[in-house]
């Protein structure tokens, strides 16, 4: 009996914690049509994006860069090797905008073991401008971006981020990391920020230079393996919060293999393991998973059949997801249920990799959180 009272107190705080994120995310991120207009005297802002080979949907990422509708800013885009290839791309951008204030920086400044960071310091110590984003190359820019970074900024802010929202995927396995990204990771995320538990999310960053700068400066991001993960430490230590921007940015996927997907989320697994130990190690309660084994021990305990309900909480669980996407306007398959219940079925195994995993490969430089991370 104390086994089927335990496995009943942990399918409703499951329920209701998973209840509650829906709601926070549907509120934060519905989708609109309508574009933020841009403010009085607004401040001139830099854009710093670091690049780095050539990703699926990348020149029209990259182009979104100048089209926004913002009256002043400029763009930096910093990649360390000139014999990259998304060089030319770059280049060529630069010269059918020949109006728009951007460059392109070249060379590597290493102050870490993470080869982003390292690529983005001549682009911070270039920037003219207070207001700076650093954003990933995969980021679609919307043209009211700049507009909807400042929207969330008061006093008591140190810096707004944006989780990426998975988009456009072609194939099985690119639909499955929406299912990450989007109706589990983000409707996450947008939970611990709305309860002021905002952490920092690297695909875009949008600081005040003057709250890193009284931290010591770009260099102190090297604390941690993850920049981002530095960020949210720095923000906290300093008195501020992070924030999330509401309607956060697409990142167009394109064709992604099932090792594509396992990498990605086994690597951002082991770096929070590494950096927020203290918040990694609930994960494994996450999913749908153990709350419909939870709820078919406390049926069976109760001598009633457990499928039925088994089966009804699937459904509600997963119609719940659906109706987020579907309110946040992001991409939702047919093979969604499918999809979700893979993804769920993946995040124990996941949980382990990130607890005893340490090795990782990105963008060609192999990384580990038990040697490269001061954190860790």
């Amino acid at each position: 009996m104390t086994l089927v009272i335990l496995a009943a107190l942990f399918c409703g705080l499951t329920i209701l914690f998973h209840v509650l994120s829906i709601a926070a995310a549907a509120i934060r991120c519905k989708a609109r049509a309508d574009a933020l207009p841009v403010a009085v005297n607004a401040p001139p802002v830099t854009i710093i994006r670091p690049v780095c080979g050539v990703e699926n949907h990348i020149t029209e990422t990259l182009r979104s860069t100048f089209k926004l509708d913002y009256p002043d800013y400029e763009a930096i885009f910093c990649v360390a090797s000139a014999k990259d290839p998304i060089v030319p791309i770059v280049e060529e951008l630069l010269r059918k905008n020949p109006r728009s204030r951007a460059r392109l920086l070249v060379g590597d400044e290493r102050i870490s073991t993470n080869p982003k960071l390292n690529n983005c310091v001549k682009g911070w110590k270039a920037a003219a401008h207070d207001w700076i984003i650093i954003a990933d190359s995969n980021v679609l820019m919307p043209p009211d971006y700049i507009q909807r970074l400042f929207a969330p900024w008061t006093e008591k802010t140190g810096l707004v981020c944006a989780p990426p929202i998975g988009g456009r995927p072609e194939g099985f396995w690119a639909e499955l990391e929406c299912a990450f990204l989007n109706t589990y990771q983000a409707r996450a995320q947008y939970f611990a920020d709305t309860v002021g538990l905002g952490f920092a999310q690297g695909k875009t960053m949008f600081w005040h230079r003057a709250v890193l700068e009284q931290a010591g400066g770009i260099r102190v991001l090297a604390a941690d393996l993850a920049e981002d993960a530095a960020s949210t430490k720095v923000v906290r230590a300093s008195g501020r919060k992070v924030q999330l921007v509401d309607r956060p940015f697409e990142q167009p996927l394109g064709y992604r293999s099932a090792l594509d997907v396992w990498r990605r989320q086994s690597r951002w697994s082991r770096l929070r393991r590494a950096c927020f130990p203290h918040f990694f190690l609930p994960e494994i309660a996450t999913g749908g998973i153990f709350p419909m084994v939870a709820l078919g021990v406390f049926v069976e305990g109760m001598d009633w059949r457990a499928a039925p309900f088994v089966l009804a909480l699937g459904l509600a669980w997963y119609g719940g997801e659906i109706a987020l996407a579907r309110v946040a306007g992001w991409h939702l398959s047919p093979l969604y249920p499918v999809q979700a219940l893979l993804r769920d079925l993946l995040l124990p195994i996941l949980w382990i990799d990130g607890l005893f995993g340490s090795k990782f490969n990105w963008r060609g430089n192999a990384m580990s959180v038990a040697v490269d991370s001061p954190a860790a």
